[in-house]
């Protein structure tokens, strides 16, 4: 029973102990200083195949500079070699994937020529593909059952017969648990599970602003059930919590007891949206919970080898064996140029997921528990030829006879339109073609929102009605200011751009000039033509003698 994710809630996104929320933890920190420590973010992804789980976790942590720990419920004994260190990038790369994103599309020219293109797949992804060694020692009813170093970690494994005893364990050997702690590690005791406690010593940490800076961790086990002990966590709490799941494995997953809800997607904002995507988003996330009260938020689940757009390229053979595929049972065994197994390779056979959840020291009766779930698609495609985007979630059928025909592409994505107003000189222009700003680029821009989390930033929420430029009926939200994708209700545009014109606005421009010039020619000529016709037709006959 362990799995975890509390992760550092996107940059914009989350709040901390300074706004009275924090990111969320599946364990708690304990000091050797008579000093409370809270949770203040922590990132967690999960790798699962089988009954494996791999957990890998980015913390930080806020408190005084003495020594500190954290203790973790695992389901069984972890030895040194199920341990390590990671680097921090990694986690990064899997946020900044997973995050929900703002893309900004510009209506071409609607002079210039039309090139026709297949986009029935747009937006669909494409898959590629003390010292080590000590011997355990036993005070009473608790048990060493491990201990080892790894990086700047002493972590011993503990076992205990009653919480009571694990509880005076802690406070004896001078770690100061939260307040309240016994009874919370008592249905963890109860069940047989271990406790992982990694202590880690300040002298042997890097500070950065008073906040420690830790190596990631990494440990994987085996169990039946895929979930997350939450509980312990919330003995950190101040106030509310933000949790963030990532998992990565074959299938998307989602909570088996908690409602689940897909975040809205493909949604229009307004222009103002882009200098302050944390506080739309904050209100979104808010507005959505208010809606579906207790549910879990699926805000991402797409094919990890692929993305559209791309905020950052996606996942690759060498940072899925950072994150644990290099112990998974059908992907471990090590082949020529990767691994063997479905997942050779290339990260074709994973999924990544994210979840997001939010909740109060009250307000969350039991762990969570994650099941396997049929695929998802949403918040991909680009606008139509009137500016409208796809917001319905497609739930799609797997078919064993079509394998790769049912993948995961949903993702949370927001959308700033900028209708054509340059000058349009042609007769038929065509409107409603988008793509990136026509002094910059053919690709539409996107912006992924920073994680500032392990920053402590915390945004406030904005006015979801006044920032959205359409209504989103789905969390009953009437946008207070709609406007029409193309502008002036659709019609022309005015005779006044950005920018310069595009080349083949010029071109166009020329060559209207040029007819114009050639029929006034022709014009004046013909005029011409008929006053003579006429002076003849009226000079009089001369009589022949």
């Amino acid at each position: 029973m362990l799995g975890a994710s509390l992760s550092a809630v996107l940059a914009a996104f989350s709040a901390f102990c300074m706004s009275g929320r924090a990111a969320a933890f599946c364990g708690f920190y304990v000091t050797g200083a008579d000093s409370g420590l809270y949770a203040n973010a922590t990132m967690v992804v999960l790798m699962r195949d089988g009954t494996r789980t791999v957990l890998s976790m980015q913390n930080n942590y806020q408190g005084p500079p003495e020594s500190f720990a954290l203790v973790i419920p695992v389901p069984s004994v972890l030895q040194q070699d199920q341990v390590k260190v990671l680097p921090r990038e990694v986690f990064d790369k899997v946020d900044t994937l997973g995050a929900p994103r703002l893309v900004e599309y510009w209506e071409t020219d609607p002079c210039a020529p039309q090139y026709t293109e297949d986009c029935a797949n747009c937006g669909a992804a494409r898959a590629t593909s003390s010292p080590a060694g000590a011997a355990p020692s036993s005070n009473g009813s608790v048990r060493v059952e491990a201990q080892f170093v790894v990086g700047e970690y002493d972590i011993v494994i503990l076992s205990a017969d009653d919480s009571s005893s694990l509880d005076g364990w802690l406070r004896t050997n001078q770690y100061n648990i939260p307040k309240g702690a016994e009874p919370v590690l008592a249905p963890y005791v109860a069940a047989g599970m271990k406790f992982f406690v990694a202590k880690v010593d300040a002298d042997r940490v890097k500070f950065e602003k008073g906040q420690a800076v830790l190596s990631p961790l990494r440990f994987h086990y085996d169990t039946p059930e895929f979930s997350l002990p939450v509980r312990l966590g919330l003995l950190n709490s101040q106030g509310s919590q933000d949790l963030i799941v990532n998992i990565v494995a074959p299938t998307r997953y989602e909570l088996a007891n908690y409602p689940n809800v897909t975040i809205p997607t493909n949604v229009r904002v307004r222009n103002e949206v882009r200098d302050s995507f944390a506080s739309f988003y904050e209100a979104l996330f808010s507005r959505t919970l208010a809606k579906n009260p207790g549910a879990v938020v699926t805000e991402y689940s797409w094919a990890a080898s692929s993305c559209d757009p791309c905020p950052t390229p996606p996942l690759e053979a060498s940072d899925l064996a950072t994150l644990g595929a290099d112990v998974l049972p059908t992907s471990a065994a090590p082949a020529q140029g990767g691994f063997n197994g479905p997942f050779g390779g290339l990260a074709a056979g994973f999924t990544l997921t994210r979840l997001h959840a939010r909740y109060t020291k009250d307000g969350l009766g039991e762990d969570l528990v994650f099941q396997q779930a049929k695929p998802i698609a949403g918040g991909r495609g680009i606008p139509s030829k009137t500016g409208e985007l796809d917001t319905k979630l497609e739930k799609l059928e797997t078919n064993s006879n079509c394998v790769g025909c049912a993948v995961d592409n949903f993702q949370g994505r927001y959308v700033i339109l900028h209708p054509w107003e340059g000058s349009l000189l042609c007769p038929s222009p065509k409107r409603g073609s988008w793509g990136g700003p026509a002094d910059q680029s053919t690709s539409p821009k996107t912006q992924s929102a920073k994680n500032t989390a392990l920053t402590g930033s915390a945004p406030v929420a904005g006015d979801l009605s006044a920032l959205v430029a359409e209504s989103v009926p789905a969390i009953d939200v009437k946008a207070t200011k709609p406007s029409s994708p193309l502008g002036n209700d659709g019609g022309c545009a005015v005779a006044s751009r950005r920018g310069p014109m595009s080349p083949a606005g010029w071109l166009l421009l020329l060559a209207a000039v040029g007819v114009a010039l050639a029929r006034a020619r022709l014009r004046l000529r013909g005029s011409r033509t008929n006053q003579c016709s006429y002076r003849q037709r009226r000079q009089p006959q001369r009589l022949k003698t």
